[in-house]
C-alpha cells in the first residue's frame, strides 16, 4: 500500500529516541515494516522504535512499540513518551491512569514536578518466563554463559522483556561491549534475544549503565532495562535494600522503587521530551 504522508512526534526519554505516530492516521497498520522504515536514521526519521498510540478498551490508551527491525517489543522509556504525548493528542488521559501495552495494563501518574511514574510489573525470574533455557534453575542468578574463548557469569530477569546483566567493577571500553553484547543477545540459550545491561554498582543505592538493547544495538537509556538491572541487585545484595535506586546511563538518570516482594510490583520515575513533530513520504510498495 502507498503511504503519502504520514504525521509522527519525534520524543526522546533519557536519550531512547522514538517515531510516535497515532494508530488512526494511517491505513497501514503493517507496522513492523513502517517501523523498519521510520526508524532508519538516514532515510526514515530515525529512532530507537516505533510508538503507536491507538484506543483501547481495557485502559486509558494502548502503545504499541517496534523496535528497528520490525519486532515488537515492550518499553518502559517510551511509555512514559506515550503519557506525555498522549493529553495533546486525545485531550483525555487524565493526571493518573492506565496504558495498555504489550506486557499488560500499565499504570500511571503525573507527578507535580513533571515527571512521570510508571507500574512496570511484576519482575518474572523462571527460565520459562524469560525466556531462556537454563534447566534445574528456579532462577538465573550468577550464571556461567560461555561464549567461545570468552567467559562471563550473566543475571536474567524480564521486566516485562528479556534482560540479562552483566554486574562489572567498570563499563567496557568499545571494544569488549561491541564484540561480546551481540553475541550475548543472539546466544542461543535466549530462543527470543536478550537486551544486556552492562551494570557498574555505585553503593549504596546507585547503578551505571552501557545497554546494548535487542533489536536496536547500543542505546543512551532503557526504561525496562533499568528496573531489570536494580531488581537483580536488590535481590542479589549488591546495594541497600530500601528505597528507590538511582540508575544512571549514557542518556540521564532513572528512578527504580521495588520492595522485593515476589508479588510487589517495580515503580519507574523519569522525565519525557518532545524533541519535534512533523510528517514524512513514505514511498513504499
Amino acid at each position: 500500500m502507498l503511504v503519502n504522508r504520514l504525521a509522527f512526534i519525534k520524543m526522546q526519554a533519557v536519550g531512547n529516541d522514538f517515531v510516535l505516530v497515532n494508530e488512526s492516521d494511517t491505513a497501514d497498520d503493517d507496522w513492523p515494516r513502517l517501523s523498519m522504515a521510520l526508524c532508519n536514521r538516514r532515510f526514515g526519521v530515525g529512532g530507537d522504535g516505533l510508538l503507536v498510540v491507538g484506543e483501547s478498551d481495557v485502559a486509558d490508551a494502548r502503545m504499541r512499540m517496534f523496535n528497528p527491525d520490525g519486532t515488537e517489543d515492550m518499553c518502559g522509556n517510551g511509555l512514559r513518551c506515550v503519557i506525555h504525548h498522549a493529553p495533546a493528542a486525545a485531550g483525555r488521559l487524565p493526571a493518573a491512569g492506565t496504558i495498555e501495552t504489550l506486557a499488560g495494563v500499565r499504570g500511571f501518574r503525573v507527578n507535580p514536578d513533571g515527571t512521570i511514574t510508571t507500574d512496570m510489573g511484576i519482575p518474572h525470574f523462571a527460565p520459562a518466563d524469560l525466556p531462556m533455557t537454563a534447566p534445574g534453575r528456579a532462577r538465573v542468578l550468577d550464571f556461567p554463559l560461555p561464549l567461545d574463548a570468552d567467559f562471563l557469569c550473566v543475571s536474567v530477569v524480564s521486566t516485562g522483556t528479556t534482560h540479562t546483566v552483566v554486574f562489572v567493577d567498570e563499563l567496557p571500553n568499545d571494544e569488549r561491549f561491541l564484540r561480546l553484547s551481540p553475541r550475548i543477545e543472539n546466544h542461543p540459550l535466549f530462543p527470543e534475544r536478550t537486551s544486556v545491561l552492562w551494570t557498574k554498582v555505585e553503593p549504596p543505592n546507585a547503578l551505571r549503565l552501557r545497554i546494548w538493547e535487542r533489536g536496536v544495538g547500543e542505546t543512551l537509556g532503557c526504561g525496562t532495562g533499568a528496573c531489570a538491572a536494580a531488581v537483580l541487585a536488590r535481590v542479589q545484595g549488591k546495594i541497600n535494600g530500601f528505597g528507590p535506586v538511582a540508575v544512571a546511563s549514557k542518556g540521564g538518570t532513572l528512578h527504580v522503587d521495588w520492595a522485593g516482594g515476589t508479588n510487589d510490583p517495580i515503580s519507574l520515575t523519569g522525565r519525557a521530551h518532545v524533541v519535534y513533530a512533523g510528517s514524512i513520504s513514505l514511498p513504499f510498495q
